[in-house]
């Protein structure tokens, strides 16, 4: 476990090529009134679990449970399928469509995944009259890839890494005028990962309306950084800068921390890690600058802290994979140790279960 102190918070880092100048929106309205519309749409639970806050010495313990989320086991269900509804309700609004069900007859939507983020396009797509296509690499379980076909997405494998398939994937969508919609952002490609981020800003929302007590510290898991960057701009709307805020990343995949720690964006190298979802070697740029300016800790766990985590969780009845579990696993590390994030008897924690198991 490594433990990084954050020294750009408040202040964000230093105007460089490649981080986007956007922010993200801090109101959920807009998705809660798409989503609204949709009869799958459903608040998910803030658990409180007394028995684990004492086993871990602290106060409190939520969990935002995100298991259940619109059917599709994962939050990632907020984030493709509100980008795909916000360009359907804009031709709806525009006239160029009369029904939001037939707005995007024509069009494709495609994105590279490790997870749940292809499931989200390939869900949200047809609603609107849309096809979808879902780039994997060649690592990714062909379990998955009759997940998204069983939804009717394409699927095509493209490389070995989850790199390959986001360039197999972008370089498919211009060929053939796909609509290219990526869970992060990077130079030149801002506005999709904008709109999936804006889309789990619904998760902050519900949290607030949810919780007793502002909580004291919020823990969140990160791949390239989307989920956390929202969780972040949530909980400092919500709560200010009495919030300590600590990001999880896997130890094989530390894109965030080595970022913050160089002071700009970094593509970072290491074996595959079991946290499939967060195992991410370069960070969203957008996402980034977010987290550097919010974000208190970045904290990288092992896959063996992770897969431990995940077993134990299980014994709670709370089933979940490495990377669903990994803001929970960087707690339960960060409370066996002694360190600077703050962690006491008096702490309410908040932490997130992003995903259900593998055959949940």
């Amino acid at each position: 476990m490594k433990v990084v102190k954050n020294r750009w918070r408040g202040i964000g880092l230093p105007a460089q090529e490649g981080l986007a100048p956007e922010e993200i929106s801090t109101s959920a309205n807009s998705a809660f009134t798409l989503f609204a519309a949709c009869p799958r749409t459903m608040t998910t639970p803030l658990v409180e679990r007394p028995d684990i806050a004492g086993e871990l010495g602290v106060a409190t313990l939520h969990i935002k449970d995100e298991r259940a989320r619109m059917g599709l086991g994962s939050f990632k269900a907020l984030g493709a399928a509100y980008a795909i509804a916000r360009e359907a309700d804009a031709r709806v609004r525009d006239g160029r469509a009369k029904t939001h069900e037939s707005a995007l007859i024509g069009q494709t939507f495609a994105c590279a995944s490790a997870g749940n983020h292809g499931l989200s396009l390939a869900a949200g797509a047809p609603v609107f009259g849309a096809k979808a296509v879902v780039f994997i690499a060649e690592t990714v379980p062909e379990a998955f890839a009759e997940r998204l076909r069983a939804k009717g997405a394409d699927v095509v494998r493209a490389g070995a890494t989850y790199e390959d398939s986001i360039a197999a994937a972008e370089k498919m969508s211009v060929d053939n005028s796909w609509h290219f919609l990526p869970d992060g952002t990077w130079l030149g490609q801002t506005a999709a990962g904008k709109a999936v981020m804006e889309g789990y800003l619904v998760m902050g929302e519900e949290i607030a309306n949810q919780i007793p007590q502002a909580p004291t510290h919020v823990f969140l898991q990160a791949g390239v950084g989307g989920l956390a960057a929202a969780g972040a701009i949530s909980a400092r709307a919500k709560w200010g800068d009495d919030v300590t805020i600590i990001v999880i990343e896997p130890e094989a995949a530390p894109a965030l921390q080595a970022s913050i720690e160089a002071g700009g964006p970094v593509t970072t190298t290491g074996p595959v890690s079991n946290m499939g979802r967060l195992d991410c070697k370069e960070p969203s740029h957008l996402a980034l600058k977010l987290l550097a300016r919010e974000a208190d800790w970045f904290v990288t766990i092992t896959d063996a802290d992770a897969a431990g985590c995940v077993d134990w969780l299980a014994g709670k009845e709370l089933a979940t994979t490495p990377s669903g579990g990994a803001g929970i696993a960087g707690l339960k590390c960060l409370a066996a140790v002694s360190s600077d994030v703050g962690l006491a008897p008096t702490s309410r924690i908040l932490c997130y279960l992003s995903e259900g198991p593998e055959d949940g």
